[in-house]
Order: structure tokens, then C-alpha cells, then sequence
């Protein structure tokens, strides 16, 4: 099947560094690096009374984080457009980011293209 992008949707469990900005923006880097993808801007925030939300915007699409460090929970979207990418490096590189105990992914292919 062909479409116009893939959206990698992982939901980490049993994880550390969830309240920090500084862990969540390096996670972010290093997935941007690990897929290849050109990063526009990324931007990091906290909640209160604790969790983090940060957002790469890159020219192929997005890839975002949201913590709940209360359930050592991370949800992430990687979506990305054109050539196909990598997808299990950026897995590796948030297994080292937050050392989750279980990783669950789903991945989609986006805009199914008809022939």
C-alpha cells in the first residue's frame, strides 16, 4: 500500500524522565536526528502540577511528546511524509531517552493513495 506518509503512534509505559523539559526536548533531538528529517522548531512545555508536552515541527510533518510522569506514561506521534524513514531507529533512541519498561506502536500509512 502507498500513501502520502507514515504516522508512527507509540505509547511507552513504565518510563523515567517524564517532568523534564530538558529530557523531552534532548528525546525530541535525537528522534529528529535519527530519522533524518529537517527540523523547523521545537518547542517544550510544562503542566502543573507535573507533565511536559514538546513539539518538533519538521518539513516532512511532526513528531510530539506528551508525559504523564504520575503513570510513567509517554504518548508520541511521529508523522512523517515522502521517503519512507527509519521508524525503529526512533524507537531506539526514545528507549534510551526514557527507558520505558513496555513499548506498544501502531503504525498507519496516511493519505492511502488509489491507483
Amino acid at each position: 500500500m502507498k500513501g502520502v506518509g507514515t504516522h508512527l503512534v507509540l505509547e511507552l509505559w513504565g518510563c523515567s524522565n517524564l517532568n523534564s523539559l530538558d529530557a523531552v526536548e534532548q528525546a525530541l533531538r535525537a528522534v529528529v536526528a535519527a530519522i533524518d528529517v529537517t527540523l523547523l522548531d521545537l518547542r517544550v512545555y510544562p503542566f502543573e502540577p507535573m507533565g511536559v508536552t514538546g513539539a518538533a515541527i519538521v518539513a516532512e510533518s511532526h513528531i510530539i511528546i506528551h508525559t504523564w510522569p504520575e503513570h510513567g506514561y509517554a504518548a508520541i506521534d511521529i508523522f512523517t511524509c515522502g521517503r519512507e524513514r527509519d521508524l525503529q531507529a526512533a524507537i531506539d533512541s526514545l528507549r534510551e531517552h526514557f527507558t520505558p519498561e513496555r513499548v506498544q506502536a501502531m503504525n498507519m500509512i496516511r493519505g492511502i493513495v488509489v491507483d
